[in-house]
């Protein structure tokens, strides 16, 4: 999967053996974070149970650290499955954005 933004070499900000997380390029909030397989497949719902895990995994120890360094009001974790809903880059992700409040957002924003 040469071709793939998220198969190559990434600077990673977490990592275990099934996942890693990168801070977002385009972030909607400060600490933005998209947490991606290791493997290429295109949507979560083909993730194995001990990926979905691993993801997971990743999102709560990023949250505790986002808590620590930003302090945000709140979260959304999100996903696109499919171009119709908005997946652009075809390598299975999920995001964590951190939310403060009086942060204006707008929930199409995630579309990537």
């Amino acid at each position: 999967m040469a071709e793939c933004i998220f198969c190559k070499n990434l600077p990673k900000v977490l990592e275990n053996d099934l996942a890693y997380a990168v801070y977002d390029i385009n972030p909607l909030s400060k600490g933005h974070m998209l947490f991606i397989s290791k493997r290429h497949f295109e949507q979560i719902f083909q993730a194995k149970a001990k990926e979905v895990e691993a993801l997971f995994d990743l999102i709560n120890k990023a949250k505790m650290v986002l808590d620590k360094e930003h302090h945000p009001d709140g979260y959304n974790v999100a996903t696109n499955c499919g171009s119709v809903a908005g997946q652009i880059v075809m390598h299975a992700h999920l995001h964590l954005v951190p939310r403060y409040k009086g942060q204006d957002f707008n929930v199409r924003a995630l579309v990537h």
